[in-house]
């Protein structure tokens, strides 16, 4: 058993992951914290998802490392095996397209200079977002974007979101998103992101494993998401999201086929950011009984899978 702190009931140690997508639980590999757009800090993130009995983790704020080393400690305290990454901002095809970067052995060489190249992005990305949308009414977008975000890090569009809320321009965040931040609307900055290819090359240059995060949630045709999918394995990405939150099960199988045909592999997460919403950390639709070979049978990754 591992040791807890005083008042905290001990769990058993982590247990190696199963074998199939279908069977897999305590896994999430896609979560955000305050090092980020999240609401909770590393470390009150880690205690909720061993609360809620999971095992293997990754912490993936946007385009930082910056929460991994308190929720590591955590996670040791606790009993659970958590992964380093990252959820990386990049373009392709005039889509905003998020790569999850799984680190065993954290951020050198060109991601590292990557990351502090990403980290100036946000700020100039921030600020175009702020003028946008006080043309839209958000007086003093950036200082009311800032104080949703109640700290330093980079703004992220979820920080808009919640500022437009505040303001009571849009009734919740889903219509922020709807009308102002998501895919092809006024808030949707992509110019200050490097290429797709350019991201999935710093996460192979660092010993990682490039995971294509929610390729459901683009908007795209089919046809489309396997020219996504093509590009992204031709720059040397190894897996997908097949679930991401939650999702149309016939979408899910789909999205398996065409995971398939490019011997890509399979990753799971919630793309959890707050409690009391819809999703928390592990919940995420059923997984399919399909083929599709799980990320952390990746070599790279068997030190994060067998303990």
């Amino acid at each position: 058993m591992t040791k807890t702190p005083a008042g905290v009931m001990p769990m058993p140690d982590s247990s190696p992951l199963a074998d199939s997508l279908a069977e897999v639980t305590g896994l999430d590999l896609h979560m955000h914290s305050t090092a980020s757009d999240g609401a909770l800090a590393p470390a009150e993130l880690m205690a909720l998802c061993r609360a809620r009995g999971l095992t293997h983790l990754a912490l993936t704020d946007h385009d930082t490392l910056e929460g991994v080393a308190e929720a590591e400690k955590a996670a040791r305290e606790l009993g659970l095996r958590l992964l380093p990454a990252t959820e990386l901002s990049s373009q392709w095809g005039g889509v905003n397209i998020h790569v999850v970067a799984l680190l065993p052995e954290g951020a050198h060489g060109p991601l590292a200079d990557g990351l502090a190249e990403q980290a100036r992005a946000r700020a100039a990305r921030a600020e175009e977002i702020a003028r946008r949308l006080e043309a839209i009414g958000l007086d003093d977008a950036l200082a009311k974007a800032r104080a949703q975000a109640g700290s330093e890090r980079p703004l992220g569009r979820p920080d808009f979101a919640r500022a437009l809320v505040a303001d009571g321009l849009v009734k919740d965040i889903g219509t922020a998103f709807k009308k102002y931040l998501g895919n092809g609307k006024r808030g949707d900055i992509k110019a200050h992101w490097p290429a797709l290819e350019t991201v999935v090359a710093w996460v192979v240059a660092a010993g990682g494993v490039a995971v294509l995060a929610h390729p459901l949630r683009y908007g795209m045709t089919r046809r489309k998401r396997g020219l996504l999918l093509d590009a992204f394995r031709g720059a040397g990405g190894e897996a997908v999201e097949l679930v991401s939150g939650f999702q149309n099960p016939d979408q899910t199988r789909d999205l398996a086929r065409q995971l398939i045909e490019r011997d890509l592999a399979g990753s799971l997460g919630s793309d959890f950011h707050a409690p009391g919403g819809p999703l928390a950390p592990g919940s995420m639709s059923p997984v399919p009984r399909v083929a599709v070979t799980p990320v952390w049978h990746h070599p790279r990754l068997a030190g994060f899978a067998a303990a």
